[in-house]
């Protein structure tokens, strides 16, 4: 193999080793590859070329091979070279394309011309007028060379940033350009009498000198001709200057102090000063130049403090009233000669040495820019500290202490890479305060969305290609910080042991579920094959800016963190990042986790690295590397990679030996590891999770059996049983060891995954083939896992004992739980072997009942956890699932990072994981043994059970539905579920006292609409055995209907609609159940696919559990008006069906969804609290606008009429609000407009139906509505032909306060005066419309306008000429509204005298005048 020149080889070394690669003829290592044509070219342009048309160059008769351009597709482990971008290239003109073919000597030695063609075209520039010099004498024979330390102190301050070389050389050409001085073009300016004169200067030095001033021009000061050629810039410039000199002189000395005076009031300080630092560097530079000339000769001495200004001996100074002069630069420091390189000293670039200006004290409210210190504190505007902190090397706000977010990116891109790494590692202590909520509200909006939409993830993904270690290092804590939330990873981790724990939901954001709701019936791995083309083709900042993950791993982040762990070896902390964010990675999605497994030898460089079965030994303290020692977190990241898919975990234990390893940290005890103590035990906690994640796939059985390999015997049995027999010798170690009690938590946890495999049967199907292909038959038999009972029965026993001893107890709290779910899932598994007898389970469970369940529920000490329950519950304290103080919604987190609080659903105190533990063992053994139901059920009756439902079911605030809130309440909403079937299971044996009843029916209805994606079974299985359950209606036999009729008397008298009888109604739905409980489940059943996952996972089926992770929470299973729903599906379908609905699903449908509404309406009010009045108005009307015919029907008559009449009664009539927004409808006025069309075209004057048109018109409502009857469905005036006393709500509604839009006065006029409103055919509204009418034209407003006041003459006019005498009389007489009376309203009997004063007054004003308008 031919290796690579080294430094010091050379040409001739090169020449050899090309020779030799010539020589051997072998492959070049790359391809030059022609780039296209930006234009559009040929697209075979990226064809690499032949390896016969290398270009060579000849040297010395030897051929040298031309090196190209390295295409680094071909070195994906390498890390991006950080090069300047390629020069650019002139791009050919799009109509003169150059042909590819054609060879570029060729085709310019065809487009050359000849000289001559040039040299004709010459023109000679014209030097007649070019004065001739002489040169200059010498008196040596060679010009002077200049050094650098030559003393040029003096030399203007002005320079900019031009170096000393280039200063020295422009002094030497204008010296020798000898430019006539300003004393040579404005000779003999004598200053005027009593002025103070200057010695006159030599004529070739004497400057322009102002009258009645000791200060003398030597020339142009500020305009210099900059950007001008040549000669013309020195005349220009010395025209400008003579014009001002001029000006000057013809100014009085007064006349210039008052515009000085002016100038100075109008200038910015800072601007003046700087003008007159200006000029009193150019004095200074002129003075020296002329004393290193004419030593010794007359000059004018002016003071650099001297203003510009008259100096009379009289007249006092004035520039020191006016403004301040700027102060000298003063060092900090003594200049000394022989410091080195300080000969020549330039003081512009010394300013920094100066003592920082005071600190500003903040006057004002104004927000001012956020500083850090390097340890990520916010430091406040008025922080003075020391500058030996290194918090002040900024130019921006320089007496300010710490560094703003923009200056620390701009350091980020320094060229030191110590600067690289310090501005990473302040930035990523930034983030991590900023996550732990630090910051508060110091802050005006959020730090991490400031710095993802600055391009802060692309900024560390190019620091994590740099080449300096450090920076890499730097980088990926950063990325550690903005990923991963401190609290969410211990938080997951605590829980695992917990009822159904190991389930998670993943942390995508919920955009990303959108496109995926017209596809529920694809299976999780499905879903995670498919992407769409638009998201492929999307740009990294595109996917970035609605998901950091999605964004970031196309920018191919996981090859460079593979390169970084397989390559360049690091630190532990950086392995240990790396780690971490893999793990977030992984919980994003299946789609990532997928990912990260297929990534080329990431996974395998992980395995062999830090997971290896044999090590030196490593004692306590730091770790100098990671590598070839095994690491928990390695470990952990493979268990949640197994999380995300059984086809992912079945992977990794075929295709990673992860099985030998699994027996090597599990057959082990943690103290025989040769590893620290915390991290053996971390180890031995994350083998025994990846074995139970394993296991719940079914897989991994054969770990555990007796079935031995030939290679590797993986018999754990024996190791198993050993560490079940000292596990009580461990729990009585005081005080107990947290993770001592995590590890037997996650041994029970194993072992109960293995109990339910030795019960669980093989798949009948299994959709996908790869899945199919991948699942392994379970090898636990029962035999294997009967003689566990008795051990863990025996911890068990031991953990009850210290129930009393409270801080024991909290310590201890995962052992216990995990026990009672083992028992759980171990009688299960007993009572569905067929070779057990049934004599032998049911003796082992009342043997357990007796002698350990029903003692404990009497003890007083867990009534203490019972009445805890509402304390740490997350539904009864919202304010516990607040979102985190950061919390961008591309970035999704738990925000755990400020702790857990012991009286929370996590905390140490929270009663949840045992009582639910509890709650699922109890249901078990009532199912399988019925006799001891009714013992076992005693428990629902404790008063803090009690009290926890009650304020469950009350009215209050949900908590938001946030990451954390979605994965505490489902945890909570298992407990409740649990209470709840086992209260079912109770209510089929014996009756529940009423209250009881009531209150469980009421917390089913509550959690049916409240469970997240990941429980459809529980919603399954509520609507099957809770909700539609006639046990938990004791209304039914407590004289319910009866007292449904009696209110029904009460609230509508004789007078009111005729009765609907909703006694009846409610009888006959309680009949109905069973009919009305198959509708629903037809219509509100969650899909197939999500349905048989969330069964396999509940019923314990591993063949058929697809994946641990649940669906992304955006919403509840079901909405909030779920009664509803079956109507509203009607609704579309008619919609969507232009030929109707067959009328007997139509009919059967609604008359259910309507019997149902009526019972909770009646009975259960509290259930339809979370749906406005206006929302449920809104559903009603889709009962008429389902089919034409429905609303005929008599039994959809009397249901909706009932329905009507709830919805009118006084205490719920207030709250109907027909201008806010509702839930599942764009726009009401829109939906009542269809409302009316239907109405018009198939109502035929239905008194029901003409009442619900009449109950949005009531006058508290939209004017829109009513426009939009009076206005465009004038028709339908004539069908509402509802009586007066048959008008749900009182006329007062309709009347009261007076209408005050002119628009509708106007068309309630016209319609009455053109007789398409009548007292016969709309007597409501007639009575409306008169009311109306006559307030406005009586009304004597001062206020209105001309406008309102010239319709109102004008109406009353044509009121009073009117030839309807009846319509006048009603017009001009109405008095008050009264449904009582035919017309609906009182008539006076004569008009009062102030409306029969402005009558007469308006009416002889039109006897006078006319009418103009009739």
């Amino acid at each position: 193999m031919l290796s690579r020149p080294k430094p010091g080889e050379s040409e001739v070394d090169l020449l050899r080793f090309q020779s030799q690669f010539l020589a051997a003829g072998a492959a070049p290592a790359v391809q030059l590859v022609k780039k296209g044509n930006r234009g559009g070219g040929d697209p075979n342009s990226d064809r690499p070329l032949l390896q016969d048309h290398r270009d060579v160059v000849m040297l010395d008769s030897v051929r040298i091979l031309m090196f190209g351009i390295f295409s680094f597709s071909h070195l994906p482990d390498l890390p991006p070279a950080l090069v300047p971008s390629p020069p650019k290239r002139a791009r050919p003109s799009p109509s003169h394309p150059l042909p590819e073919d054609e060879d570029p000597e060729e085709r310019l030695r065809r487009h050359d011309q000849h000289i001559t063609a040039v040299l004709t075209k010459i023109i000679e520039r014209d030097t007649s007028s070019v004065a001739v010099k002489l040169p200059v004498p010498s008196a040596v024979a060679f010009p002077a060379v200049f050094h650098r330390s030559q003393d040029t102190q003096g030399k203007s301050a002005t320079s900019g940033k031009r170096s000393i070389f280039a200063q020295e050389i422009a002094a030497r050409r204008l010296s020798e350009a000898r430019v006539p001085s300003v004393g040579e073009v404005v000779p003999n300016l004598g200053p005027p009498e009593g002025a103070v004169t200057c010695e006159t200067p030599a004529p070739r030095d004497q400057g322009c000198q102002l009258p009645g001033s000791s200060h003398s021009f030597q020339g142009p000061n500020l305009v210099t001709g900059k950007g001008l050629r040549g000669q013309e810039a020195e005349q220009e410039a010395q025209t400008i200057h003579e014009e001002n000199v001029a000006r000057l002189q013809a100014m009085a000395p007064e006349e210039i102090l008052q515009e000085q005076q002016r100038l100075l009031a109008q200038l910015d300080p800072s601007l003046v000063a700087f003008l007159r630092s200006h000029s009193r560097t150019q004095e200074q530079t002129g003075e020296k130049t002329s004393e290193e000339q004419r030593p010794g000769g007359p000059s004018a001495n002016v003071t650099k403090e001297e203003p510009l200004m008259s100096s009379s001996a009289s007249e006092p100074k004035k520039e020191d009233k006016l403004e301040p002069e700027a102060p000298a630069l003063t060092l900090p420091v003594t200049l000394q000669e022989e410091w080195l390189h300080m000969d020549t000293v330039e003081l512009e670039k010394l300013h920094w040495t100066q003592d920082l200006p005071p600190l500003r004290r903040q006057q004002t409210q104004e927000r001012m820019q956020a500083r850090f210190s390097l340890q990520g504190e916010l430091l406040a505007p008025d922080m003075d500290l020391p500058t030996h902190l290194g918090l002040h090397h900024h130019g921006e706000e320089a007496e300010r202490a710490g560094y703003s977010l923009q200056e620390l990116f701009h350091l980020t891109r320094s060229q030191v890479s110590q600067q690289r790494a310090l501005a990473l590692h302040v930035l990523a202590q930034v983030i991590s305060r900023a996550q732990a909520g630090e910051f508060g509200d110091r802050l005006a909006g959020s730090v991490l969305s400031l710095l993802l939409d600055a391009g802060f993830l692309f900024l560390l993904r190019f620091s994590l290609d740099d080449r300096v270690d450090g920076v890499i290092a730097a980088a990926i804590r950063a990325l550690r910080a903005l990923l991963v939330a401190p609290g969410d990873e211990e938080l997951l981790d605590s829980t695992f042991s917990w009822y159904h724990g190991a389930l998670a939901f993943p942390l995508v954001p919920s955009q990303e579920d959108k496109e995926d709701e017209d596809v529920d019936e694809e299976y999780p791995a499905e879903k995670a094959k498919r992407k769409s083309p638009e998201e492929e083709s999307r740009p990294p900042p595109d996917l970035a800016r609605h998901d950091v993950i999605k964004g970031l791993l196309a920018t191919s982040l996981l090859p460079r963190l593979r390169y970084v762990l397989e390559v360049t070896c690091p630190g532990p902390a950086v392995v240990l990042d790396i780690l971490a964010v893999l793990i977030r990675l992984a919980r994003h999605s299946l789609e990532s986790a997928t990912r990260v497994l297929e990534c080329p030898r990431l996974i395998e460089t992980i395995v062999r690295e830090f997971l290896p079965t044999s090590w030196s030994p490593v004692g306590a303290g730091p770790i100098p590397s990671l590598y070839k020692v095994p690491c928990a977190t390695a470990m952990k990241l493979l268990r949640v990679l197994a999380s995300a898919g059984r086809n992912i975990a079945a992977r990794l234990l075929s295709s990673f030996d992860l099985r030998s390893r699994l027996c090597r940290f599990i057959a082990e005890a943690p103290q025989e590891l040769t590893l620290p103590p915390e991290e053996a035990e971390t180890l031995s906690i994350e083998a025994l999770r990846l074995w139970a994640v394993a296991a719940s796939y079914g897989q991994g059985g054969d770990l555990y059996s007796e079935n031995q390999s030939l290679f590797f015997p993986r018999e754990l049995y024996p190791v198993v049983i050993r560490a079940l027999q000292v596990v009580p010798q461990e729990l009585s170690t005081h005080p107990p060891q947290p993770l001592s009690m995590q590890r037997i938590a996650s041994l029970l946890t194993v072992l109960t995954q293995l109990t339910l495999a030795a019960d669980s049967t093989p798949a009948e199907t299994i959709s996908n083939s790869d899945e199919a292909s991948l699942s392994v038959t379970s090898l636990v038999t029962w035999t294997q896992v009967s003689g566990l009972q008795p051990l863990v029965e025996l911890c068990l026993r031991q953990t009850l004992k210290l129930l009393s001893r409270p801080e024991t107890w909290r310590a201890m709290s995962p052992v216990p739980a995990a026990c009672l779910l083992f028992l759980g899932a171990f009688y299960q598994a007993w009572s569905q072997q067929p070779s057990s007898c049934p004599e032998d389970w049911l003796q082992d469970m009342e043997r357990l009942s007796e002698e350990l369940l029903l003692p404990l529920l009497s003890q007083p000490t867990l009534g203490s956890l019972w009445n805890s329950l509402r304390h740490c519950s997350p539904l009864c304290n919202p304010l516990s699932c607040a979102p985190a103080p950061e919390a961008p919604p591309s970035l999704v987190s738990l925000g755990c990072s400020g702790g857990r609080p012991p009286l929370s659903l996590t905390g140490s105190a929270s009663p949840f994981p045992f009582l639910t533990a509890l709650l699922s063992l109890l249901n078990t053994l009532a199912r399988i043994h019925k006799g001891l139901c009714g013992q076992l059920a005693a428990i629902l009756a404790v008063p803090g059970l009690q009290k926890y439902f009650l304020q469950c079911v009350a009215p209050g605030a949900v908590p938001p539905l946030t990451p954390f809130s979605a994965w505490a309440l489902r945890h909570e909403y298992h407990l409740q579920y649990l209470a709840l079937a086992l209260a079912q299971k109770a209510a089929t044996l014996q009756p529940l006292p009423a209250t009881h009843a009531a209150l469980y029916h009421g917390v089913a209805l509550a959690l049916l609409s409240r469970l997240l994606p990941g429980s459809e079974h529980l919603a399954h299985e509520l609507l099957v055995s809770c909700v539609f359950r006639l046990d938990f209606f004791p209304e039914r036999t407590s004289g319910g209907p009866e007292a449904a009729d009696f209110s029904d008397q009460l609230s509508l008298g004789s007078s009111r609609a005729p009765r609907c009888g909703q006694g009846a109604l409610l009888a006959q739905a309680c009949q109905d159940l069973p009919s009305i409980r198959s509708c629903y489940l037809t219509h509100c059943s969650p899909a197939q696919a999500s349905l048989l996952a969330s069964q396999a996972l509940y019923r314990a089926e591993l063949q058929r559990v697809p994946t641990l992770l649940l669906p992304v929470p955006t919403e509840p299973l079901l909405p909030t008006d779920w009664p509803f729903l079956p109507l509203i599906r009607l609704y579309h379908r008619a919609s969507d069906t232009p030929s109707g609905l067959p009328p007997t699903d139509t009919t059967g449908t609604a008359m259910r969804v309507l019997q149902w509404v009526l019972v909770l309406e009646s009975w259960r009010p509290q259930a339809l609290w979370a749906v406005p009045p206006a929302a449920r108005l809104a559903r009603l009307m889709c009962v008429f606008l389902v089919d034409s015919e429905l609303f005929r029907e008599s039994p959809v008559q009397r249901l909706v009429a009932a329905l009507l009449t709830q919805l009118c009664q006084p205490q719920v009539l207030p709250n109907l609000n027909l201008d806010c927004p509702l839930p599942g409808l764009t726009s009401f006025p829109d939906l009542y407009a269809n409302f009316l069309d239907h109405f018009e075209a198939v109502s035929f004057g239905d008194h029901l139906f003409g009442a619900l048109v009449l109950l949005p018109l009531q006058r508290r409502f939209s004017v829109t509505l009513r426009l939009a009857l009076f206005g465009e469905h004038v028709g339908a005036l004539r069908a509402l032909s509802l009586p007066l006393t048959q008008l749900p709500v009182s006329l007062e509604c309709y009347t009261v306060p007076p209408e005050d839009n002119l628009a509708l006065l106007q068309l309630y006029f016209r319609t009455l005066v053109t007789g398409a409103l009548r007292p016969h055919w709309c007597p409501v509204l007639y009575a409306v419309a008169v009311a109306h009418v006559n307030s406005f034209i009586f009304s004597q407003d001062p206020q209105s306008s001309d406008e309102v006041k010239a319709a109102r003459r004008s109406m009353l006019q044509k009121t009073w000429l009117l030839a309807d005498q009846g319509l006048q009389q009603h017009l001009l007489h109405y008095k008050l509204p009264n449904s009582t009376l035919p017309e609906g309203f009182e008539l006076y009997p004569q008009l009062p005298p102030l409306r029969q004063h402005y009558l007469q007054r308006l009416t002889s004003t039109v006897l006078q005048n006319g009418v103009s308008e009739t």
